[in-house]
């Protein structure tokens, strides 16, 4: 194994491991489960020769360069903690959380699941997603008639919703508004420049919708992808700083709406930003 940085894992396949599937060079040069090295395939973090696979039988040639962000090598732990999720502002009917990344928003080991833990709040419902990387503000609900409030207003678009993302390239506008249908229902996105460096961006994304992957897919319709997404985003790593952006780098920092439980109450929530969000800033000049 070679160290490239101390962000950055890499290895270079030699002619004994020439013709191994990339998920069993992982496994190996890793000291890990062919279930771990796949888990990383899943979450698009290796990369060969510069380009992002997934491929768990991709074929490996002598001289293969492979590498991944060291923040996402599995941990070594004997005992994993339950992490302690942190709750921005509640009252008797409501809790927003603050999603971390690597995260669902509902199901197994979800923020839903551990707050009702957390909690002893065995009636908690998340009322909206965010996706499992995407870090910030997650509403909750205490209870069916406190959910069943929210989903209606909700459903009025009413909610304002406020996203950080840093994306790929220079955003030369200060302002714009995409308004692009996304399978096949209005979706619009209200973007604002925070700061701009030689190439990369960082953006203020407010929505009116809430589409699948909303911003995600507007900013890469864009060409200008959200740092870090391995789905809608850059597959192939000209600058060797992508390939040390653990996650996609997009925050949900601000969710406001009219309170469905008590008339003419706000329900408020701000996330700061969390430290892997700033690192990424500051690898790309747009932090301190």
């Amino acid at each position: 194994m070679k160290e490239k940085s101390p962000s950055v894992v890499s290895f270079v396949v030699s002619k004994v491991q020439a013709d191994q599937s990339l998920q069993m060079f992982l496994a190996a040069r890793l000291s890990i489960s062919k279930r771990a090295a796949k888990n990383l395939l899943d979450d698009r973090v290796v990369w060969v020769n510069r380009r992002c696979v997934w491929m768990t039988h991709h074929a490996l040639k002598t001289g293969d360069t492979v590498e991944l962000p060291a923040a996402s090598l599995p941990k070594q732990s004997a005992a994993p903690s339950v992490p302690v999720l942190r709750i921005l502002v509640q009252d008797d009917f409501y809790l927003v959380a603050d999603k971390p990344s690597n995260m669902l928003s509902v199901g197994a080991g979800s923020a839903e699941e551990l707050l009702r833990a957390q909690t002893g709040l065995a009636a908690l419902q998340a009322v909206h997603r965010l996706d499992r990387d995407t870090t910030g503000c997650l509403l909750f609900a205490k209870s069916a008639a406190a959910f069943d409030a929210a989903v209606a207003v909700f459903k009025t678009r009413r909610v304002s919703k406020l996203y950080r993302a840093i994306v790929y390239g220079r955003y030369e506008r200060t302002v714009s508004t995409v308004d692009q249908e996304l399978d096949g229902e209005r979706a619009v996105s209200h973007i604002q420049r925070e700061a701009i460096a030689k190439d990369a961006s960082f953006l203020k994304v407010k929505i009116e919708t809430g589409r699948t992957h909303q911003i995600r897919r507007h900013l890469a319709a864009l060409r200008h992808p959200v740092l870090g997404d391995r789905e809608h985003g850059v597959k192939f790593a000209r600058d060797p700083r992508l390939l040390t952006v653990p996650r996609q780098m997009l925050h949900a920092a601000g969710l406001e709406l009219p309170h469905p439980m008590r008339a003419g109450e706000t329900l408020k929530a701000h996330s700061p930003l969390p430290a892997d969000f700033r690192r990424c800033l500051k690898l790309f000049d747009m932090g301190k």
